[in-house]
């Protein structure tokens, strides 16, 4: 009896020691979503300014374009998760597809600047198809594995939390690329000609994220991949059967985005036509990267308040900063003071949805039998990530177009009060509805500990 304990014991203390990450993978965890967000960011900050001031497609054209596409490319979602489900290789589930898809989404994300000479429909085509290729289906080919493969690094909810935190600092500082050094490289490399600046810019830094994402399925490695067998789809959506919390979490994670879209989309035409200098859009996404202030936070407060309503006041400091922006119009520096407190906070809240979709896929799995990580964190990530930015950059386009909004011209009031309300207004709005699914989800994370252990029972 002695000795079955103590092998027992020996046993836990090897699953403990392997689920420990080492920090070189921690690390190469963050270059995914460094890499990631460099393209991405530039993506959802720029594209419809490039659009409508660069490529010569209408607000309302861009706008509609953008959502249409995000539709698209939310549908992808699920299936990236099945197909990652149904991938076995010797590298792993999730791993591979930041070896195949590296170079794709590099290429794709250049082709998506460029402005070839092209009659009005042939714009919109070529718009259309190369957003929907690189911030679509190529892009949610990255993201999913970035968010599925987290559950296979590690079973330890400690670990998953800090490698999330590891990776949300990642995403930081590619965001911070992304916001406070694509304009002045575009003006550097294009000497003024935006049409030829965008595609080099974007070229530079996509060869930087292709070297990330390679160096990450080196470094990476998956250890819990529990499915000898493919996942048949019909076993997939039984995972989502009575998964409440997964729900909820998806929920709140669509209007985080419709918000986070909308305030950094927004920025840069409030820079050039409300404070009159378009340069402060560089400031305004540069400052992103203090956003990891609140990452390395996260941890802390999770130990303290634990991960629903850490999300909630990381909303609750970003509706404060928004918020304090309204009252401070004339002034850029109590605007940019303001603008950091609301990166500080959605910095928090962003990074617990990741962390929190591995909960779910044990959820599921507790609850239904079946593990599906791939589809669940796919929908639980990049479908809302795709969808949120869709509408996130669609209602914008429509309150634009509605106020009588005309690219590179001196606005009208109303269209100053429509970017302002877009900008500031709108996130906030959003924000606090998003609070809601996650006052619901508290329930859940109680039953955490118990859902653990009977799964371990159950592995035995």
């Amino acid at each position: 009896m002695e000795a079955e304990k103590s092998i027992e014991t020996t046993q836990a203390e090897e699953n403990r020691t392997t689920d420990k990450l080492p920090l070189s993978e921690k690390i190469s965890y963050s270059f995914t979503d460094l890499a990631g967000n460099m393209l991405y960011v530039t993506i959802t900050t720029y594209i419809m300014y490039f659009y409508t001031d660069v490529f010569g497609i209408s607000v309302a054209a861009a706008g509609l374009i953008l959502l249409i596409a995000r539709v698209v490319d939310a549908i992808s979602a699920p299936v990236w998760g099945i197909i990652i489900d149904h991938t076995q290789t010797k590298w792993g589930q999730s791993r591979p597809y930041f070896l195949w898809l590296a170079i794709p989404f590099g290429v794709a994300t250049v082709l998506a600047f460029l402005s070839p000479t092209l009659p009005d429909t042939g714009k919109y085509w070529y718009a259309a198809i190369t957003y929907i290729l690189a911030a679509g289906i190529i892009y949610t080919g990255i993201q999913t594995p970035i968010n599925s493969i987290l559950p296979n690094l590690t079973k330890d909810s400690n670990e998953r939390v800090a490698a999330n935190t590891f990776r949300m600092i990642g995403g930081n500082v590619g965001a911070f690329i992304a916001g406070s050094a694509v304009l002045p490289l575009v003006g550097l490399v294009g000497q003024g000609n935006d049409r030829i600046g965008f595609p080099l810019a974007i070229g530079i830094l996509a060869i930087l994220a292709i070297f990330l994402l390679l160096f990450a399925f080196k470094n990476l490695k998956e250890r819990h991949t529990n499915n000898t067998e493919p996942i048949p789809l019909k076993k997939s959506i039984r995972a989502t059967y009575r998964n409440w919390p997964w729900f909820l979490l998806i929920g709140s994670f669509i209007l985080f985005w419709i918000a986070q879209t909308s305030r950094i989309s927004m920025s840069v035409y409030y820079a050039q036509y409300n404070l009159g200098n378009a340069n402060l859009a560089a400031i305004f996404n540069g400052l992103t990267i203090l956003g990891m202030l609140g990452t390395l936070l996260t941890p802390f407060l999770v130990k303290i308040a634990n991960k629903h309503m850490t999300m909630i006041i990381g909303f609750l400091i970003g509706i404060a900063g928004q918020t304090l922006m309204a009252f401070f119009e004339h002034s850029i520096p109590l605007i940019m003071i303001s603008w950091v407190i609301a990166i500080f906070g959605f910095a928090i809240a962003i990074a617990m949805p990741f962390a929190m979709l591995a909960d779910t896929v044990d959820y599921g799995e507790w609850k239904n039998g079946v593990r599906a990580t791939g589809f669940l964190t796919a929908i639980g990530g990049a479908f809302c990530i795709q969808l949120g930015s869709g509408f996130g950059s669609f209602i914008p386009s429509l309150i634009m177009e509605a106020s009588g909004f005309v690219a590179n011209q001196a606005q009208s009031a109303a269209s100053l009060s429509a970017i302002k309300f877009s900008f500031i207004w709108l996130p906030v709005i959003i924000s606090i509805i998003a609070i809601i699914p996650m006052i619901f989800y508290r329930r859940f994370e109680k039953q955490e500990s118990k859902i653990k252990k009977d799964l371990q029972e159950r592995h035995q």
